[in-house]
């Protein structure tokens, strides 16, 4: 039986109400949410919240939300990619936890607006993860960032963005992250773990709607095995950033946090592993319905950054 807690009660049944997304076209699904009242929650104060528009190309952008604390600086920089199967979601469905993030750790966060699949399939989101870091380490000085704490994380398929942009960076000889925060990240796309048997259905993510997600955003069945999709299937982890990986106890994606931890670990980097009592998928996302559990989680975050031993292989 799930150990759920009662707020999570709460949320999934509402939740399960919602018509099935697997059986309905992307474009009618972000309509959807569009559509739906947004909450109204406290928001952590911060000096200043900005919209930008960075370059990915010669000719094209995306735009990037700055959040920027109250204080002197510079600040620790910390790059966020928001989640949403890589199919829908945007830097507002995440707007309060960034800012939670900015203010509790002190740090400036770089919400980013990535491109969305099916219109963008992989390796798209993956190659605007990346353009996002290359220019938050370039530009990071002009908002009064420190670019030698730069820091990357995401909820969901923002978790698994931002590990992959950690591989991209030691292949790639830059630029040096320093640490990376990993929410309930899809790390494996066969999905074959236990927990998404014992979580199929019912508990904020269904399996059904991860593989509708995974059929729009790859391009075919070889991406699957593409260690920038799937990072659990890496022959090579060394060299990466310390890592805390944080999973829900009741989500499909539990089991492959968890291994994603443990495969790190084995290759010696140094991983803090939680895992949130009575949480389902999507709770970081959720300020209206799970602000204590974002606050522990925050504190959580918030207590690795100070601490980890920055020890990065890509000089």
């Amino acid at each position: 039986m799930a150990n759920l807690d009662s707020q999570a009660e709460k949320y999934l049944q509402v939740f399960n109400q919602l018509p099935p997304i697997n059986k309905m076209d992307p474009m009618k699904v972000r309509e959807m949410l569009s559509n739906a009242p947004r909450p109204v929650v406290k928001l952590d104060p911060l000096s200043k919240v900005e919209d930008i528009m960075i370059p990915i190309s010669q000719n094209e952008e995306i735009k990037c939300r700055v959040y920027i604390p109250e204080g002197e600086g510079p600040f620790p920089l910390f790059i966020y990619y928001h989640g949403g199967g890589w199919v829908l979601g945007d830097i507002e469905s995440t707007d309060a936890s960034c800012r939670m993030i900015a203010n509790r750790t002190d740090s400036i966060v770089v919400s980013v607006n990535y491109r969305l699949a099916p219109e963008y399939k992989f390796p798209t989101p993956v190659e605007d993860a990346y353009a996002a870091l290359i220019w938050v380490n370039e530009k990071g000085t002009t908002f009064n960032g420190d670019v030698s704490r730069l820091a990357v994380g995401g909820d969901s398929v923002g978790g698994n963005l931002a590990t992959v942009v950690t591989m991209m960076a030691r292949d790639r000889k830059g630029p040096n992250i320093t640490a990376q925060v990993l929410i309930y990240p899809p790390t494996n796309l066969l999905f074959n773990t236990e927990s998404h048997q014992i979580f199929a259905k019912g508990f904020g993510l269904d399996r059904e709607q991860l593989v509708w997600f995974r059929d729009h955003y790859l391009r075919n069945e070889e991406d699957r095995c593409n260690v920038y999709a799937s990072p659990l299937v890496a022959k090579d982890l060394s060299g990466l950033p310390p890592a805390i990986v944080i999973t829900a106890e009741n989500d499909v994606l539990r089991d492959e946090g968890r291994a994603y931890a443990e495969l790190l670990e084995k290759f010696g980097v140094n991983v803090e592993y939680a895992c949130e009592p009575g949480m389902v998928h999507g709770f970081f996302a959720h300020m209206a319905i799970f602000s204590k559990n974002i606050e522990s989680t925050v504190s959580r975050i918030d207590k690795f950054l100070s601490t980890a031993k920055y020890t990065v292989g890509t000089d």
